[in-house]
């Protein structure tokens, strides 16, 4: 699948800045130093410039990781304002539940991601956010969208099983995260708009789609350390002008998708159309309980949806099977996990893959305990979300004793702290899913101030649980039938820059039957 990484960024030193550009800058930076320094209140210890981030953006997690060894919190200055971050799970905790209400996303974020997720819940505060988080709350615990997500995994999950088997039959190289992006995309594009993509079948609509959200959630990224992005968007010129193609063919895809929908209603009347999927649910809802959402709203509530369920979960199980070819006793004891809740529902214990869904009931998939635990285990030590900021809106002083201005980005770091030994001891950078498991095999959760990589507080996910299935479906099925190695051990996986963490150049795996 082609990429828009790190690597298709402008290197830092042909950024279209000249000489007095840049000088102007660092004396903005130094003005605002000297500022803060008179001001007698006690700011977190400068750890660089929004210029070090820059140039450390191929490796911005490692470089973060680096920086909260030595501060748990720490300012990075830039010539607008600081940059914050910490890896307090006290801080944390204050930012996201106790003092909710001074920190949200804030005019600099929702500028940097409006064109791409418009008004959608992860880009706005206040009332839009409530609105959403609402909608979202009810539409979550819903029977009929659990049970028909549920199907969908499963239907997409056994593609996913066949492709894999011709791989394995032929013995060759295979890119499981590009595998697991296109099952996860059909799947949730299934679940919130009730139509075929086609991406895992190869149809040329669907690569296109897939490709132009992963610019654009690429670009996101850069803006925040490219203090020209506004200029080059107005210019129209370098990545901003890939931008606005990428974030129109994303605007005529989801926009003739809705149009689809409607005709579809028109012809078969809303007594006999399904209402299982987001997009058929709020169509049908619209004039009794979702009034005020227009199709441009509709559409930023959706996307943000499959940035949420597409790009989180499919980044996690990418990391998941690269962790599980790394440690192989992991891997051998998560199948036979599996062969023992399966043999439990089907004596013979022999489950072909047409017929293996069957026996994943919910059940089924609940008592796979020591599975959950090595899912958590990667998402602490590869959160699907590296890093997430807050604006503050007043002037506060957090729990460690720091202060903070308004209009400070404040940024806790799940990488990070999963990498932090006062957190986790001294085997921190051990892949070990034991120490999420009681003396009785049980999974016993951490404090999410902690463990944050699905948030907390008020804004904590609410499609943890969906996530968690959609990855236990997936997993368990491809782990019953077969065996992963990596296809180079020697080759260095690296982490690609965007708003979600992914594998850079893709995982290329060898699939064995078991």
């Amino acid at each position: 699948m082609d990429s828009f990484a790190i690597t298709s960024f402008p290197n830092p030193t042909t950024l279209p800045a000249t000489a007095v550009a840049a000088l102007l800058i660092l004396l903005l930076i130094m003005k605002r130093l000297l500022f803060h320094s008179s001001k007698k209140r006690n700011y977190p210890p400068v750890a660089g410039t929004i210029f070090h981030m820059l140039f450390n953006l191929h490796r911005i997690s490692e470089h973060q990781t680096s920086l909260s060894r030595k501060y748990k919190t720490f300012r990075i200055l830039t010539p607008f304002g600081n940059y914050v971050f910490t890896v307090d799970p006290d801080n944390v905790e204050y930012i996201l539940k106790t003092n909710f209400s001074n920190y949200g996303k804030g005019e600099i974020n929702y500028q940097v991601m409006s064109d791409f997720l418009g008004d959608g819940i992860f880009a706005v505060d206040a009332d839009k956010w409530r609105q959403q988080r609402k909608i979202a709350s009810f539409e979550f615990s819903t029977k009929v969208l659990k049970d028909y997500s549920s199907r969908a995994f499963k239907n997409y999950a056994l593609k996913l099983t066949e492709i894999i088997s011709k791989v394995a039959s032929s013995n060759q190289m295979m890119d499981i995260q590009d595998l697991l992006m296109k099952f996860s995309l059909d799947s949730i594009f299934k679940i919130g708009f009730g139509v075929e993509l086609g991406v895992l079948s190869g149809l040329q609509e669907g690569k296109a789609f897939s490709k132009a959200f992963d610019e654009a959630s690429c670009q996101i990224v850069y803006r925040l350390v490219d203090i020209f992005w506004k200029v080059k968007r107005f210019l129209n010129i370098g990545s901003e002008s890939k931008m606005k193609k990428n974030i129109q063919l994303l605007d005529d895809f989801v926009y003739s998708v809705m149009n689809r929908k409607r005709e579809q209603l028109a012809e078969q009347g809303q007594e006999v159309m399904e209402k299982e999927d987001i997009l058929s649910r709020f169509l049908l809802e619209k004039e009794k309980s979702y009034s005020n959402i227009d199709d441009k709203y509709l559409r930023d509530i959706i996307l943000n949806f499959m940035i949420a369920g597409r790009d989180t979960t499919a980044g996690t199980l990418s990391w998941f099977f690269y962790m599980l070819c790394k440690h192989p006793h992991v891997q051998d004891k998560i199948a036979r996990e599996v062969q023992t809740v399966i043999k439990t529902q089907d004596s013979e214990g022999k489950a072909e893959i047409d017929s293996f869904s069957d026996y994943l009931t919910e059940e089924a998939i609940n008592s796979m305990q020591y599975l959950h635990a090595a899912l958590t285990e990667t998402l602490r030590l590869y959160p699907a979300v590296p890093l997430d900021g807050k604006c503050c809106f007043s002037d506060d002083t957090l729990p460690d004793g720091f202060d903070v201005n308004k209009g400070d980005l404040v940024h806790y770091q799940p990488y990070p702290m999963g990498r932090m030994k006062f957190l986790w001891g001294d085997d921190v950078d051990d892949f070990r899913p034991e120490r999420w498991l009681n003396n009785e095999g049980i999974f016993v959760p951490q404090s999410p101030f902690k463990f944050t990589a699905f948030q907390a507080g008020p804004r904590i996910c609410l499609g943890k649980e969906f996530a968690y299935r959609q990855m236990k479906i997936v997993a368990a099925t491809l782990l019953y039938f077969f065996k992963f190695q990596l296809w180079d051990s020697s080759r260095e996986v690296k982490i690609r820059t965007m708003l979600t963490l992914q594998i850079d150049r893709g995982l290329h795996l060898r699939a064995m039957h078991r």
